[in-house]
């Protein structure tokens, strides 16, 4: 299994978790959970590989996994274009790492 992590500063990291998880709900399998005053988690599928996210003490946490490297490429390269359309006003920008997430 190969994975990459990042991890994205935002205020707004909880609403850019929830408009990832609904807009990819519409083509793929992906839930997310709202929570007051606790972590937003979220998941998306997307066949190829996966992708878990967190937000939480103002930041976007990105843990994605897939079976080889081809495809944790396509889904590291969706989930960043994605981030930037949505945080475009924030220039925000993930720099992903290989491997999993510390716990």
């Amino acid at each position: 299994m190969h994975s990459a992590h990042a991890t994205v500063r935002s205020e707004k990291a909880g609403r850019y978790l929830v408009q990832l998880c609904k807009h990819f709900a519409h083509k793929i399998p992906a839930t997310w959970e709202e929570t007051e005053g606790e972590d937003t988690k979220g998941h998306a599928d997307f066949g190829i590989g996966a992708c878990e996210m967190t937000a939480k003490d103002g930041a976007l946490v990105l843990a994605c996994n897939a079976p080889d490297a081809e495809g944790l490429g396509k889904v590291k390269d969706v989930i960043e274009d994605h981030v930037a359309r949505f945080a475009w006003k924030e220039e925000l920008k993930v720099e992903w790492q290989d491997g999993p997430a510390a716990s």
